[in-house]
């Protein structure tokens, strides 16, 4: 039976980019610095591409990596990760680069003027959130961010705990009355 090419199920890396739209695709993550979310108030996200060597990428994608004291600088017109702790590849030789060397972010002109008038700014700073693959290059999702205050941390856990516990309370009544009534 003869079946159009065009009803036929697509295979490969077809079929991935037609599950995940053209644009987007699914993100691999590496690294998070669920830290950050804690110790900031997250105001506006970003994505921005990584300029990375080799042996940089290969480590990456053996799931290799830490953001914890990572921050992003605005220097000449470009932003800079620093302290972002890529370790060595192990399989790599002189090739190899250094652990925690400044790597280039690739962001638009327009986003990099406002994250740079936006940090000038008392207490905002940029901070690394992620590293992950998207659609095999590798991404850093970085976020102009204003530390938060210790009542502020206790505050955003105090909710945290409240949203659990209302959410099991529902789940217990919903558990409660789809039980057999005996």
């Amino acid at each position: 039976m003869y079946v159009p090419k065009e009803a036929q199920p697509k295979q490969g890396k077809q079929a991935a980019k037609a599950r995940d739209g053209e644009k987007g695709g699914k993100r691999r993550i590496v690294a998070q610095n669920k830290k950050a979310r804690h110790d900031y108030a997250i105001i506006d996200v970003f994505e921005a591409g990584l300029v990375l060597s080799g042996t940089e990428v290969k480590s990456l994608r053996q799931g290799r990596a830490s953001l914890t004291d990572g921050f992003v600088q605005i220097d000449g017109d470009e932003a800079w990760l620093h302290n972002a702790h890529i370790p060595e590849y192990s399989q790599g030789t002189w090739t190899n680069h250094s652990v925690r060397r400044k790597r280039k972010l690739l962001l638009h002109r327009e986003e990099i003027d406002r994250l740079e008038a936006k940090s000038q700014e008392t207490g905002h700073t940029i901070v690394p959130l992620a590293l992950y693959f998207k659609d095999g290059r590798a991404k850093a999702e970085i976020a102009l961010a204003r530390g938060k205050k210790e009542y502020d941390k206790r505050q955003t856990l105090r909710e945290r705990q409240d949203r659990r516990e209302s959410d099991r309370a529902i789940a217990a009544a919903k558990r409660r009355q789809r039980a057999p009534q005996v």
